[in-house]
């Protein structure tokens, strides 16, 4: 791995030798087996492996819904390891932004109120803060104009534009992407790129959990997993343009 200007930049997220075992029967299957890797703040970093790589187990502990077998996390500086589920939970809400492959957004509920749900844990939070950030967040993602919108009203790419304005609602340490394009089709999936392009260029850290070796090109970093190991960690010296991507697409009939 290559560590460009890592000296002076803030490490977000960090393991140690981690590994995550499983018990199935007498059996015991080892998900994870010694993962290392640090990703520091302002990196766009795609995580890449076929089914059975560990890649869900891996996202399970970048995501704090999981915890390791052996081996340390550390997110933002804290160790994860030997936390209480509660505590997870409330780490989980203030530092990372989740972002799913089915939006997981409420059903006939408008743009602004799924937005604002993150904010709904932070008793610190008035209402009238949470709504000004949640109005934010949309604009930020180019929905300024669907904030009353419902969920059953509006396409997938919407959809997961209201995702991300709920991921960033919180200012997170870094938002986790789990398949982020995965039910869109081309178009929208490139839209949705340009948006996290955007977001990595404005010094946003981003991780994307993807199976689709595309979207590497896109990311300022990769790593891939196989049989629970990283197998290869590389920095993208070539990053290309999902913007330029999306532009020499032919037009859609909606054009």
């Amino acid at each position: 791995m290559s560590d460009i200007n890592s000296d002076n930049r803030k490490v977000v997220i960090e393991l140690q030798n981690v590994f995550r075992d499983f018990h199935v029967g007498d059996e015991t299957v080892h998900a994870l087996r010694g993962v290392s890797f640090k990703i520091y703040e302002g990196e766009f970093v795609t995580i890449m492996g076929k089914s059975g790589s560990g890649k869900s187990t891996l996202l399970n502990q970048l995501g704090c819904l999981d915890t390791p077998s052996r081996g340390e996390y550390y997110l933002d500086g804290i160790s994860v390891r030997k936390m209480k589920k509660p505590e997870r939970a409330v780490l989980r809400n203030r530092k990372i932004g989740f972002v799913f492959q089915n939006y997981n957004l409420l059903p006939k509920t408008t743009s602004i109120e799924n937005v604002e749900l993150p904010l709904m844990y932070n008793p610190g939070i008035s209402a009238k803060e949470r709504r000004e950030r949640s109005i934010e967040a949309l604009k930020a993602v180019g929905l300024g104009n669907r904030l009353y919108h419902k969920s059953n009203q509006m396409s997938g790419g919407q959809m997961q534009r209201v995702a991300i304005a709920r991921a960033l609602v919180n200012n997170p340490a870094v938002l986790l992407a789990d398949e982020a394009t995965g039910n869109l089709d081309t178009r929208t999936s490139f839209e949705i790129l340009v948006l996290f392009q955007k977001l990595h260029a404005a010094g946003r850290t981003i991780i994307f959990v993807t199976h689709n070796p595309d979207i590497a090109n896109y990311s300022s970093r990769n790593i891939v997993l196989r049989d629970g190991i990283v197998r290869s960690d590389e920095v993208n010296n070539n990053i290309l343009s999902a913007a330029k991507a999306l532009a020499e697409l032919p037009p859609s009939r909606d054009d």
